[in-house]
């Protein structure tokens, strides 16, 4: 039987082969290749060339790296092993700027060390795997568990839309802003999805739409300027995206052109998601305004999947990866620790609140 895209692993520990496995996503559609990626220079150059993406899989890729960074070092003192770590943390750390799951996985990762800084190095690294293991397993259920909470906010044959890829692809499973969607189809809702392409790197074309028509979903997809052309017909009765990070305040960075989703939902009055893991919630960022975006090479522009370049020579561009949608425009920050609505400072600490308290039970 052929395999599905939804039948591999976005990414993996190959711990044996000592080599973090994913899937290339600069080649999907067309190619479903894996990768095993052995040294930092590789982990480092997939995370930043988004042939691994979306923010919970680089946590969980960053996690694994770091990990198989640690598994070689040759050190007989705690202080020469953590000096190399702290080495290799911070160039994984470099490679994106934006997604704050990267840290956050880096960050777990060296407090892990720290707390455990009296045992042998050989010790320190069986903690580290099994931590980079952890991960993995709880963005599995942190995906689904979002799905749930996102499912209770719809009925069947709503007519559903979704910007760039927060899918299965940008995950360990079921994706942040497709779970509701997967798990609705489990339960036979019947969505209709609308799929934005996002330009330049078209990866609502070449991943969402893959992954969703590949499961059986009612798939439709749109370029990302159509959004409120299919609003306007009354196709659309919800929104749900992903982020890379959200703000102490509720404001999120996501892929370039979701706040113009945001805003042509409110306009057309149709409720509008943000799907966040806690992990990408970062309350020492006060506002979108402090969210460090990223720009990516204009050549990503200019002539990516073209035969001939497109822009004329000497042009200038401005590319931003992301863009930051107003808190003001969303409707609601769903978690895997329920549902956070404005004002969203507050609701934020609640969410908290229920992790720490989950956390000691």
């Amino acid at each position: 039987m052929k395999q599905s895209i939804m039948d591999y692993d976005t990414v993996a520990l190959d711990d044996q082969d000592s080599a973090l496995v994913i899937i290339d996503q600069t080649q999907l559609p067309y190619n479903t290749e894996i990768l095993h990626l052995k040294d930092q220079k590789s982990i480092w150059d997939a995370i930043y060339l988004l042939q691994v993406r979306g923010a919970p899989a680089i946590g969980v890729a960053a996690a694994i790296g770091i990990y198989l960074a640690a598994k070689e070092i040759q050190a007989d003192s705690f202080d020469d092993f953590y000096a190399q770590f702290v080495k290799a943390k911070e160039y994984l750390d470099s490679a994106r700027p934006t997604a704050v799951n990267l840290s956050w996985a880096l960050n777990r990762m060296d407090d892990v060390v720290r707390a455990n800084k009296d045992k042998s190095v050989a010790e320190i690294k069986e903690i580290l795997h099994q931590q980079a293991v952890a991960i993995k397993e709880e963005d599995t259920w942190v995906c689904k568990t979002i799905g749930e909470y996102g499912l209770s906010l719809l009925k069947p044959e709503m007519g559903l839309l979704t910007h760039c890829n927060a899918g299965q692809l940008a995950t360990s499973k079921y994706g942040t802003a497709t779970a509701p969607m997967y798990l609705g189809h489990e339960k036979g809702y019947n969505f209709r999805v609308f799929c934005d392409e996002t330009r330049p790197l078209l990866q609502g074309a070449r991943l969402t739409s893959y992954e969703l028509h590949e499961s059986g979903i009612d798939t439709t997809l749109i370029c990302d300027n159509m959004a409120p052309s299919v609003m306007k017909k009354g196709w659309v009765d919800a929104v749900f995206v992903g982020c890379d990070r959200v703000a102490k305040n509720g404001d999120t960075a996501n892929k370039i052109g979701t706040s113009y989703v945001a805003m042509a939902a409110k306009y057309y009055d149709i409720p509008f998601y943000v799907c966040a893991p806690t992990s990408t919630i970062d309350m020492n960022c006060e506002s979108g305004d402090d969210i460090h975006i990223e720009l990516r090479p204009a050549e990503e522009v200019t002539e990516m999947w073209y035969e001939k370049r497109m822009a004329p020579e000497g042009v200038k561009v401005f590319y931003p990866a992301f863009d930051v949608t107003d808190a003001q425009n969303i409707t609601g920050i769903i978690t895997e620790y329920g549902i956070a609505y404005a004002p969203f400072e507050e609701s934020l600490k609640e969410i908290f609140r229920k992790k720490e308290a989950a956390a000691k039970k």
